[in-house]
């Protein structure tokens, strides 16, 4: 589905559903690199349970049009536009990555706009190595291949996958590939600057639920396991064996956590 948020066309999936005000809404949001896609499985299974889905691709993603936004803080409020324009009054959050740092600064500036939190592979602050920052900023596949590496566990770079037929790294790694030259860099230099994270954690009221890989690479489940204790009503579902890329590599097992909370 398309609409138009901020003056751009936007693309957005429904779940292969169309929306009904009358029902619930569940927002998915992307991260860095990534677009709706990443989201088919739960997406599908919400909207055929009763709820309105929106997976969006953010601005310079996927199939929506403008430029990657260069801070945290502009997503959050970019998502609180889109919801406007969809009039969605209130929805759950899920985030991923990125999408979860999103969640975390909208559930700060929009108590009223959400019903529940989900954040998966997340940490606060989300610093980026020196050594991916520079590849992405030169637009070198590098910084592909290192990304991509390090959101699997060992598990995941074995290539198999319960799904016959799917390579879960070679997934991985034709979704960057498809992002325009400076996305990943624009992502990834938008989670290192977002260093006040952790002091909106305190003012998320709503039921959190936080999914972390015992083998995340990424975003460390120490550091994931922390921004629960920050959180009033949090809990923690951890999965292994499991990377960064816990859509890919449990995709079944995030679902039946993201059922418990939605």
């Amino acid at each position: 589905m398309y609409t138009t948020v901020n003056d751009h066309r936007t693309f957005y999936s429904t779940g292969t559903r169309e929306t009904n005000p009358s029902k619930p809404s569940v927002i998915f949001i992307h991260g860095a690199g990534m677009d709706h896609s990443v989201w088919v499985l739960p997406a599908r299974y919400f909207a055929r349970h009763g709820y309105n889905v929106f997976a969006f691709d953010l601005p310079g993603h996927g199939r929506s049009d403008g430029k990657p936004l260069k801070a945290i803080e502009g997503i959050a409020d970019w998502i609180g536009n889109a919801m406007d324009k969809l009039d969605v009054k209130e929805a759950a959050i899920v985030g991923h990555s990125m999408g979860s740092l999103t969640g975390i600064c909208f559930a700060a500036r929009y108590p009223e706009k959400i019903t529940s939190l989900s954040l998966l592979g997340t940490s606060t602050p989300m610093p980026v190595t020196e050594q991916l920052l520079n590849a992405a900023e030169s637009n070198d596949h590098d910084a592909i291949d290192m990304a991509n590496t390090w959101s699997h566990s060992n598990f995941g770079q074995q290539g198999g996958n319960s799904n016959p037929g799917l390579c879960m790294t070679m997934s991985g790694q034709r979704l960057l590939e498809r992002s325009s030259d400076d996305v990943l860099f624009t992502d990834l230099k938008a989670c290192n600057d977002f260093t006040e994270a952790e002091d909106l954690l305190d003012q998320i009221s709503v039921e959190t639920l936080i999914i972390l890989g015992r083998e995340d690479k990424m975003t460390s489940p120490v550091a994931g396991r922390m921004v629960a204790e920050k959180i009033r009503n949090a809990r923690v579902v951890e999965l292994s064996p499991c990377g960064h890329s816990m859509m890919s590599e449990q995709p079944d097992a995030v679902l039946d956590a993201l059922v418990t909370n939605i």
